[in-house]
């Protein structure tokens, strides 16, 4: 079968509305990794790969960002990077290559969704690990890979506090959530959401920018051979995740999306 060329393909695994969705696409992915992904997925739309076994591809790339942050000092945080931005490409391509096919599947919705909770998680926990200095020649401080590993639960509850929407929509048989929906019925609740969105700082404990952040404060530390910064950093994105947690709770409740 003949591979399709870049401008028939990008109508069709780019339809309106992808790269404009508010809430489903990563502005890396509207920045550059849509342009990436096409040339890979150009490639794969004319073999017998699935949209299924690319998710578990993007799935165990996530994972890996844990391991692959406790390789110590800068190398290790560049291979952070590297495994999050290939989860990120094929979570570009296998929605690519199941519009191409048409090939959908709830299976297919339900593991990219484990993936996005797998990959934030697994960033987070590797960098407490990571500022815990399991490798060091002293005392390894758990206190770090506590703190990472609740800023994980927060990231984790949040998509879970999201997601839970649908859910209880459809146990009350009510239709999808609608997006004018997710403001807030008080005016004021809805000036504070516009406001943390403009400040954009609950980013900071997703995948992606976490790891661009942990490879900053990599580089900051071997500056000053020890762990302040990464520590530091730990500290804010544990701090950020249960405020967040609970803005959000309190965003859903104060919404109509629940009504």
């Amino acid at each position: 079968m003949q591979k399709p060329s870049i401008a028939e393909l990008r109508p069709v695994v780019h339809p309106p509305g992808v790269k404009d969705r508010r809430s489903g696409e990563h502005w890396a992915g509207r920045l550059y990794m849509r342009e990436v992904s096409l040339r890979i997925t150009r490639r794969l739309v004319t073999t017998k790969v699935t949209p299924n076994q690319l998710t578990y591809v993007m799935t165990v790339a996530g994972v890996l960002a844990a391991p692959a942050l406790l390789v110590p000092g800068i190398p290790g945080a560049l291979l952070g990077v590297v495994a999050v931005q290939l989860y990120l490409l094929f979570d570009c391509v296998d929605g690519e290559v199941a519009r191409w096919k048409k090939q959908y599947s709830l299976g297919g919705v339900y593991l990219d969704r484990v993936a996005a909770y797998l990959c934030d998680a697994a960033v987070l926990v590797g960098f407490g690990l990571r500022a815990a200095d399991l490798w060091g020649p002293g005392r390894i401080d758990w206190l770090w890979a506590f703190l990472g590993t609740l800023a994980a639960l927060g990231a984790i509850l949040i998509k879970a506090e999201t997601d839970l929407v649908g859910v209880a929509r459809h146990q009350g048989g009510l239709p999808p959530v609608k997006e004018a929906a997710s403001e807030p019925r008080s005016s004021g609740m809805a000036l504070a959401r516009r406001a943390a969105g403009a400040l954009k700082f609950h980013r900071l404990i997703l995948g992606i920018e976490a790891s661009f952040v942990i490879l900053l404060v990599a580089v900051l530390d071997t500056v000053r051979d020890d762990f302040f910064f990464s520590r530091l950093a730990v500290a804010v994105m544990a701090g950020i995740a249960l405020l967040q947690t609970v803005l959000h709770l309190v965003s859903i409740l104060a919404s109509s999306r629940l009504k």
